[in-house]
């Protein structure tokens, strides 16, 4: 069963539940899109911006003993950009243990995203990283081409 433990995904609450670890040119922003099944998306800016969320699991109804078990652990994310503007986009994925020390990271090479490109997925399952996972740590976002905020969504 795949269930989202992001909580604010795509912004309808602004920034909450978000760290902006980089918040760069015009900064990071919401935009709505009022004709699509998600209302809202996270924009980047001409530098870059990266915003992270860490997923305490324990709080999120997991045990330690299913979580020491190793399950494996799927992670999806979208990005896109704007019909006039491409940009990169960039996205690191770390399972860590009670410490915050990292078990596994997951971190694709940066993505050139040309304008009018239209919304992709990245997906990866951690698979065998071993006992003591406690905390998920999400960080994404990217840099536009062009110097105006709101150019791709994240």
């Amino acid at each position: 069963m795949l269930i989202n433990l992001l909580k604010n995904s795509h912004g309808d609450k602004g920034f909450n539940y978000w760290e902006l670890t980089k918040n760069g040119g015009d900064k990071w922003r919401v935009e709505r899109m009022p004709d699509d099944a998600v209302a809202s998306y996270f924009c980047t800016s001409f530098q870059l911006c990266l915003k992270k969320q860490v997923i305490i699991l324990l709080q999120s109804g997991y045990d330690a003993a299913y979580l020491d078990s190793a399950p494996e652990v799927t992670v999806k994310d979208w990005y896109s950009s704007r019909d006039d503007c491409g940009g990169v986009y960039r996205l690191t994925v770390s399972l860590l243990n009670e410490n915050r020390k990292v078990i596994a990271t997951f971190k694709p090479a940066d993505v050139t995203v040309h304008a009018e490109t239209t919304w992709t997925q990245v997906t990866h399952t951690f698979k065998g990283y071993g006992p003591g996972l406690r905390f998920i740590s999400f960080e994404h976002g990217g840099q536009d081409n062009k110097n105006w905020q709101g150019s791709y969504g994240i």
